[in-house]
């Protein structure tokens, strides 16, 4: 009898977002707040001879070479040599190309679970270390919770646990570029100079955080140029501070819009109150991946 084992994968929001100078690798430099919150991927792993094999319930989601998943596999057997395989099957939740790192927790997850499956016996560090290869956001997803994070979203600082909070997420069905985004002319790069490796306003959002003042510490430089392009995206965050959220956002690049709710009732009679866009209410969790069987 095959093993098999199924892990979560758990959307992340950007609480804080900077972006301050271009790399010489293309990328950002970027200063921000991550958090795990409660909505998840769940991804199912079975021994398979040889081969991988990816299924998905989404049939918007393409589970060929370009997935992350079948990505991280691959690149697991090219750094260890193994050659086994691997039955995998991802039921999707986290919408795609939402700001939530859907496809970076997926590959998070493909990671960790195909170290055991596979026996592999990598350190986290390595683990980490192989996620960079495949995007920004990975190696966070390995870990979860609440994270300082900096250069390009690799370099982490946990952070003690947010007091008990709820979010409202709306997701709009619509594409934003994040390539677009980040080269837009409306964007403002933070200039100032940071101080052992923190700009002062990120250490005030900081201070904020661990003084439990967690909409004050709200902020994200995207939203100029992304609501530039969308209108829409900031009629939705002034909705959200209209209908009683302490704070609201977009996270990453978009387009999900977050809002800070003083609870879970409080969050739900709000998406009540928007029937029209599809929307979840979450909580926040400890973890980027969770192996649940």
């Amino acid at each position: 009898m095959s093993t098999s084992m199924t892990y979560r994968s758990y959307a992340k929001i950007n609480l804080y977002l900077d972006v301050l100078n271009r790399r010489r690798d293309g990328f950002h430099n970027i200063e921000t707040v991550f958090q795990t919150v409660s909505l998840a991927d769940e991804l199912t792993f079975e021994e398979y001879p040889n081969i991988l094999s990816i299924s998905c319930s989404s049939t918007e989601l393409d589970t060929g070479e370009g997935n992350l998943v079948y990505r991280a596999a691959m690149l697991l057997r090219a750094r260890t040599g193994c050659t086994l395989g691997a039955r995998i099957h991802l039921e999707k939740r986290i919408p795609i190309a939402a700001g939530l790192a859907g496809g970076s927790g997926n590959a998070a997850a493909t990671l960790i679970a195909l170290n055991k499956l596979w026996d592999l016996r990598l350190s986290e560090g390595r683990l980490r270390e192989l996620a960079l290869e495949l995007g920004s956001d990975v190696p966070y997803c390995t870990v979860g919770g609440a994270a300082a994070a900096t250069r390009r979203g690799e370099v982490l600082t946990p952070l003690p646990p947010l007091p008990s909070v709820w979010f409202i997420l709306l997701h709009p069905s619509l594409a934003v570029s994040a390539g677009h985004a980040y080269n837009h002319p409306m964007l403002e790069r933070n200039t100032a100079k940071a101080f052992a490796g923190r700009t002062a306003a990120f250490r005030h959002a900081l201070r904020r955080l661990r003084d439990g003042d967690i909409p004050c510490a709200v902020f994200n430089r995207m939203e100029r140029p992304v609501f530039h392009e969308h209108p829409n995206l900031a009629e939705l965050k002034k909705r959200l501070m209209d209908l009683g959220c302490h704070a609201a956002a977009m996270s990453g690049s978009g387009p999900t819009i977050f809002g800070i709710c003083e609870s879970k009732r409080v969050a739900t009679r709000i998406a009540d109150m928007l029937p029209e866009q599809r929307s979840s209410v979450v909580s926040t969790v400890p973890h980027g991946v969770e192996r649940v069987a």
